[in-house]
C-alpha cells in the first residue's frame, strides 16, 4: 500500500508547519505551498492514454504503460478519471515543477480534496459566474497563446480536442470547478480568527531550543515627490477615455480595449475585469464612481491617484458588482520631472544639513498619501508589518537600500512603478534588526501569522472530516489500497 504523501495532505501540513515553527525561516514560502501546490486539477474525457510520468515510483495504479481511461473515484456530483492524474502531472512540469516524488496515490488524494471543496461550494450556495468564467478564460487563453506562439490550434490539439469550441466548453468547466474549489478554501479560511491569548499559547508551546530563527531585517522610509502634470496632459487622457466610451457604445467591446489600452496590469490581460463589494479595497473614488452606476452603464472618466478612468459595470448582484474598467495615466513631460528632482533635492539638503527630521519632512512634504502620517514609513504588503526581511525584500527596494549606512539619505531616485507612473523618491533606514531567535514582543506580528496558518490548516482538516461523513464518495479498484490521510474510504 502506497500512504499518501507530504506535499498534498492536510495532516502533514500541520506537521509540516509544526517542523517550520522550530528552525526554518523561510516559513511564509511553505506555508504558502502548503495551501497552493498542486492547486489545478485537469479533468479528461474517456480516452486511450499513455502512462506520461516516466520518473514516478511504481505503484499498484501505475504498472501498464498504455490502459483505458475510465472513472476511479466519485465525489458527490464529481467524478475523477484515471487520466486526471496524468494530466495532473502533466500540469506540474509545465509549470517547472518535480513529480519523482509524488505516487498517483498522492495525486488521487489532492484531485479528491478538489472535487470535495467544489461539490461543497455547490452545497453552500456559492455562486461563480459565466462573466467569471469567461474572464479567467481569456486571461489563460492569451498566456497559453503567448507560450504557442499564438496557434490556438496547438492548445486545441494538446488536449486532444476536436474543435476549438469543444476545448473551450470543456476548460470553462475546469476554471469553474477549479474558482468553485478555491472560493470554498476561502470561505473556510476567512472564517478563522486568533485571539492575543491563543497566540501566546502557541508560542509557548514551542520548546526553546526549537524556536523559529528570524533573518535580519531593516525598517525603511521615504519621502515622495510627483511630478506636476499640466493641465493640458490632463485634457488629451480624458479626451482619450470619452472616444474609447464613444466606440463602446457604438458597437466596440470594452473587454478588447481594456486589452489594448489599459494600463493597470492586475486587470488589463482580463478585459480590465474586477469583482468588488464596498469593503473592497480599492481608493474611494473608484468604489464611489462603480457603485454609482446601473448594469451596461459606462462613466465619465474620472481621477484617481493612478490616472483616469472609465468604468463600464456588467452585472449588480446585491451588495457585489462586477465591472470593467480602462485606466490610463498622463505623461509627464521633462520640465515636469526636472521640477520634481530639483524640490525633492531641495528636500534632502534640508534633511542633511539638520534643518529638518526626514519624518517631518516625509509629513511635511511628501506627495505619497500612504506612508506621509507615519513619517514615511514603508509598510511591507506581504507582512502588513513594518519590517523587511533582507533575504525577501524586492530586489529593486534591496538595491536602492543595501548601501545606505544608519541614517544616511539617499541621492534622489527616480522610480517608475508598474504601470509606467515616475516619481522622484529619497530613501532612509530607520531600524535594522539582526538574524535572532523569536521573541514574543519583538516579533509577535510573524508568530501570529504561524499560529493563524496553523488555526487554519486545523480548520480544514476538521472541515474534511465533517464533509467526507456526509458526501457520497466512492473510490474504485486498485486505488483503494492507497494509505489516505483524509478518510476518503470511510474505514
Amino acid at each position: 500500500m502506497t500512504k499518501t504523501g507530504p506535499y498534498i495532505q492536510i495532516k502533514f501540513k500541520i506537521m509540516l508547519l509544526k517542523k517550520i515553527q522550530l528552525k526554518t525561516i523561510d516559513y511564509r514560502l511553505i506555508l504558502t505551498i502548503c495551501f497552493l501546490l498542486f492547486f489545478s486539477s485537469i479533468i479528461s474525457a474517456q480516452e486511450v492514454i499513455k502512462d506520461v510520468v516516466a520518473e514516478k515510483p511504481a505503484d499498484k495504479a501505475s504498472i501498464n504503460k498504455q490502459k483505458v481511461d475510465g472513472i476511479i473515484a466519485t465525489v458527490g456530483d464529481y467524478i475523477v478519471l484515471d487520466s486526471d492524474i496524468d494530466k495532473g502531472y502533466l500540469e506540474i512540469t509545465s509549470q517547472g515543477g518535480s513529480v519523482k516524488d509524488i505516487s498517483r496515490c498522492q495525486m488521487l488524494g489532492k484531485l479528491l480534496e478538489d472535487k470535495l471543496y467544489a461539490h461543497q461550494a455547490i452545497q453552500d450556495s456559492i455562486i461563480v459566474s459565466d462573466a467569471e468564467v469567461k474572464s479567467m478564460m481569456d486571461e489563460r487563453l492569451a498566456y497559453m497563446m503567448r507560450q504557442t506562439g499564438g496557434d490556438i490550434n496547438k492548445i486545441v490539439e494538446f488536449y486532444k480536442k476536436s474543435s476549438v469550441e469543444e476545448f473551450k466548453t470543456y476548460f470553462a468547466d475546469i476554471l469553474k470547478e477549479q474558482k468553485l474549489s478555491s472560493e470554498m478554501q476561502k470561505k473556510i479560511v476567512d472564517a478563522v480568527e486568533i485571539t492575543p491569548e491563543e497566540v501566546r499559547n502557541f508560542f509557548k508551546k514551542i520548546p526553546k531550543d526549537e524556536l523559529p530563527t528570524f533573518g535580519a531585517e531593516m525598517e525603511v522610509a521615504q519621502i515622495v515627490v510627483e511630478p506636476k502634470v499640466s493641465d493640458a496632459d490632463k485634457q488629451k487622457v480624458k479626451d482619450r477615455l470619452n472616444s474609447i466610451k464613444k466606440d463602446v457604445l457604438e458597437g466596440s467591446s470594452f473587454a478588447t480595449k481594456a486589452v489594448l489600452y489599459s494600463q493597470d496590469p492586475g486587470s488589463s490581460p482580463a478585459g480590465g475585469y474586477y469583482k468588488m463589494t464596498r469593503k473592497t479595497p480599492f481608493v474611494k473614488e473608484f468604489k464611489d464612481v462603480a457603485f454609482s452606476l446601473a448594469e451596461g452603464e459606462i462613466s465619465d472618466p474620472f481621477e484617481t491617484q493612478y490616472g483616469y478612468h472609465i468604468i463600464m459595470v456588467d452585472k449588480i448582484k446585491g451588495q457585489e458588482v462586477e465591472l470593467r474598467h480602462i485606466l490610463i495615466s498622463p505623461t509627464v513631460s521633462e520640465t515636469a520631472l526636472k521640477d520634481a528632482k530639483e524640490r525633492i533635492t531641495n528636500i534632502r539638503n534640508k534633511i542633511v544639513n539638520k534643518e529638518i527630521s526626514f519624518a517631518d519632512a516625509a509629513r511635511n512634504e511628501s506627495d505619497q498619501k500612504e506612508t506621509r502620517a507615519n513619517g514615511g514609513t514603508l509598510v511591507n504588503p506581504n507582512t502588513q508589518d513594518t519590517r523587511f526581511e533582507l533575504t525577501k525584500m524586492d530586489a529593486a527596494l534591496y538595491s536602492q537600500v543595501s548601501n545606505l549606512k544608519d541614517d544616511e539619505v539617499s541621492q534622489p531616485i527616480l522610480d517608475t512603478d508598474d504601470k509606467g507612473k515616475k516619481t522622484y523618491k529619497l530613501i532612509t533606514v530607520t531600524n535594522r534588526i539582526d538574524e535572532h531567535v523569536a521573541d514574543y514582543a519583538k516579533d509577535y506580528t510573524k508568530i501570529k501569522e504561524l499560529a493563524l496558518k496553523e488555526k487554519q490548516i486545523n480548520a480544514i482538516a476538521k472541515w474534511f472530516d465533517s464533509k467526507i461523513k456526509d458526501t457520497y464518495i466512492k473510490i474504485i479498484g486498485e486505488y483503494r489500497d492507497c494509505t489516505f490521510t483524509n478518510n476518503w474510504l470511510k474505514k
